[in-house]
């Protein structure tokens, strides 16, 4: 068996936490009917996780052995935000002057960095992440669609 610095149900609570917390995030992008819904979300969060934990594997399996062969963790959370960026940027659609998925965008990129919290084992930053951003996006947007004019 694989010997890891975290334990296995570690490992599944960080991992069930991504899942479950981005399940908030994307359940309220699936009923306005958004292409990046539940399930997009996720397996964004869900893999946001995964790779800082293989990350930090990775940092406690090297530290032990050749100082020199350690690695920088934040390079991973670099890599991740970046790969999350390029699907958010994927979500925005700009047709005849009109923008839309600006916050389906920024909702995947949340629930990244909702993953990654998570994956560090910092589930009170992940659910407070995750109770903003559905204030924001559940609250304003009824504030933005019943009390702001339209154009």
């Amino acid at each position: 068996m694989f010997e890891t610095e975290i334990p296995l149900q570690e490992m599944i609570m960080r991992l069930l936490a991504a899942s479950g917390l981005a399940l908030l995030l994307g359940l309220e992008r699936e009923l306005r009917g958004k292409a990046a819904g539940l399930r997009s979300h996720m397996m964004v969060s869900l893999g946001a996780a995964a790779f800082i934990m293989i990350g930090l594997d990775i940092l406690f399996a090297t530290s032990e052995g050749d100082a020199n062969a350690m690695i920088d963790p934040t390079r991973i959370v670099q890599g991740v935000v970046g790969g999350i960026g390029f699907l958010g940027a994927g979500s925005i659609i700009q047709s005849r002057g009109n923008i839309q998925g600006i916050t389906t965008g920024a909702s995947i990129w949340t629930v990244g960095a909702v993953g990654v919290a998570c994956g560090i084992g910092n589930l009170a930053l992940a659910g407070t992440v995750t109770l903003l951003a559905l204030i924001i996006t559940v609250v304003l947007g009824w504030f933005e669609r019943k009390v702001l004019p339209s154009d």
